[in-house]
């Protein structure tokens, strides 16, 4: 199963080099801020989208996407919020709320919760052996923001294994 990554789109989507890594993806997946009628071009690529809904996103959105999506995709248990933090500096709660879907998952040994969050605008893949799970945060794929160049992740899920992790550039944010 081929991933397609993306958060803080905030309500564009670059105009060039990104549709190649939707139509790349058998299911397109984005960590919140959508923005207006993000989600809209997203379904229009005819796959399936997953999503959660970020700070910025407004009630229509909140009720398309859930604040926290919990899942199974290729055999990986998978769970995205929009703030979530990182390993060694988790948004409150959040901690707690991943050893416990670390604890219930179901999963091959040896095989990592993917944990996913948006909101920093910050590319980040970090291990957290202390909770079994990989963090991946994609940076921000919109115009809005701090950010310099806008990125995404591509990888596959198979079997309950991650491979072919790619941190990808979409050019310069302005």
């Amino acid at each position: 199963m081929r991933i397609t990554l993306l958060s803080d789109t905030h309500g564009t989507l670059p105009a060039d080099g990104y549709a190649r890594h939707l139509d790349w993806a058998d299911e397109i997946w984005h960590a919140g801020d959508f923005g207006p009628l993000v989600a809209d071009a997203l379904d229009a690529f005819g796959k399936p989208v997953r999503g959660v809904w970020g700070n910025i996103d407004e009630a229509p959105l909140r009720h398309r996407h859930p604040k926290i999506n919990a899942f199974e995709a290729g055999g990986v248990p998978v769970w995205m919020t929009h703030i979530g933090g990182y390993p060694g500096r988790y948004a409150p709660g959040i901690r707690a709320a991943l050893l416990a879907a670390a604890q219930t998952a179901r999963r091959p040994a040896g095989s990592p919760l993917l944990f996913i969050c948006g909101h920093s605008h910050i590319l980040k893949v970090v291990p957290d052996p202390t909770l079994g799970l990989l963090h991946l945060n994609p940076g921000a794929a919109g115009r809005h923001g701090f950010h310099v160049v806008r990125t995404l992740l591509r990888f596959q899920l198979n079997d309950g294994q991650i491979s072919a992790l790619q941190a990808v550039e979409l050019g310069k944010r302005a």
